[in-house]
């Protein structure tokens, strides 16, 4: 996997998430002009390899902004970051519009919790044009499903199709199953302990679980079952896990690398 001028192929590393959101569920993972900086450097010098810009909230419940606020929101602190650190930027957004702006001011990796199928579909062309690199991730609205593993693969499949047309570079795609999207709990753990069966696409994947409602209990006292879900992508080879809590996962790597004799 390519972002930016890294190269990620084995291990599980630590994608850290940056919320310029006054509304994301968990509060201290929000940043300002004001902090992003030194919230980045701390993340960095915690071991996060790749840092993820959110400038909406895709909490439950949230209210959806438009494009233009989220271009607000995230130009400043982007040009930040990029002008201090030389670490790849992914950009959370589904929005076309936003991620051509993102990618103009130095972003790597567009972030797409509806895996460039949302609107007119033209997020791929955005991002084959930039030749940018691409989290496609499965979303749907509901719960409802035929098949649940072949209804999420199909979708991804779609999200592929459509970064083959836009000559997205095969080694700059990773798939995201969605965990926390257009799922009940109980598919969400069902995911959760069966992620490896989306190898079956032929891409690296991508891990989103960061104190999530399917914990259960308050935001503040989900850290524990998040690092057990990174023990377990460790031990599923998944590449990335996105998370807030950047030291106590990459110790959780750490430790769960020691365990199965891993370097």
């Amino acid at each position: 996997m390519i972002i930016g001028n890294k190269t990620f192929e084995t291990g599980t590393h630590v994608m850290a998430i940056v919320n310029l959101t006054p509304d994301s569920f968990n509060e201290n993972s929000r940043c300002t002009c004001d902090n992003v900086l030194q919230r980045v450097e701390q993340m960095i010098n915690d071991g996060a390899e790749v840092i993820d810009i959110g400038a909406q909230s895709t909490r439950p419940g949230h209210i959806p902004v438009s494009d233009q606020e989220e271009i607000k929101r995230l130009v400043e602190p982007l040009k930040l970051i990029r002008s201090h650190f030389d670490i790849p930027i992914s950009i959370d957004t589904y929005y076309p519009t936003v991620a051509k702006v993102a990618l103009d001011n130095g972003a790597d990796l567009i972030n797409d919790i509806w895996g460039l199928q949302y609107g007119d579909k033209s997020m791929a062309s955005v991002v084959g044009a930039y030749n940018a690199a691409v989290c496609i991730m499965h979303n749907q609205n509901g719960t409802e499903y035929k098949d649940f593993y072949k209804d999420i693969e199909n979708f991804l499949k779609d999200g592929l199709e459509l970064a083959y047309k836009a000559n997205i570079d095969s080694k700059k795609i990773i798939l995201d199953g969605g965990i926390g999207f257009g799922k009940d709990i109980n598919q969400n753990w069902e995911l959760l302990h069966n992620y490896d069966k989306l190898y079956s696409l032929g891409y690296p994947l991508l891990l989103g679980t960061s104190r999530k409602r399917m914990f259960g209990g308050e935001v503040k006292d989900r850290l524990e079952p998040t690092l057990e879900s990174t023990r377990e992508a460790v031990r599923k080879n998944i590449l990335f896990v996105r998370v807030h809590d950047v030291k106590e996962n990459v110790q959780a790597i750490k430790e769960e690398n020691a365990k199965l004799n891993r370097n």
